[in-house]
């Protein structure tokens, strides 16, 4: 059976997924706290549990696990949000630990989108779309 450029993409796919792992590793972070701090400074430096969890993919449990860590380093608190939602903040230490660990990355992510053509930018994110809801329809349909 012959796969197209299916096996290329996840190639690719891959290869970006180290290459942030290599980011965390510099950073002396594990992928799970970089993924979350990554959100919450996206976010302003707040942001609920449960958008963590959507944005980053992560279980419940292993984002529990971190933001416990976080909190016991003193780089985050929690306050409670609506109905069982919980909200994690940044604390003044949080936001040092940020522009240390993470403001970094975004820099270089903002170097890579100023390179390309605001046309580059949007057919990158138009494709990725595209085949992010080609895969959840036919995800639907397995087994």
């Amino acid at each position: 059976m012959h796969y197209l450029h299916a096996g290329e993409y996840t190639y690719l796919s891959g290869e970006i997924n180290a290459l942030y792992h290599e980011a965390a590793v510099k950073a002396g972070i594990s992928d799970s706290i970089q993924n979350i701090l990554y959100v919450i400074c996206e976010k302003g430096g707040s942001c609920s549990q449960s958008e963590i969890s959507k944005l980053t993919g992560m279980s419940r449990q292993t984002i529990n696990s971190a933001i416990r860590k976080l909190e016991k380093d003193g780089i985050v608190y929690l306050t409670p949000g609506k109905g069982r939602n919980t909200i994690v903040c940044l604390s003044e230490t949080g936001k040092q630990f940020a522009a240390e660990k993470i403001e970094p990355l975004f820099a270089i992510e903002n170097k890579i989108w100023g390179a390309w053509t605001e046309e580059e930018r949007q057919q990158y994110l138009q494709l990725t779309r595209k085949y992010r809801d080609a895969l959840k329809a036919h995800l639907k349909t397995m087994l």
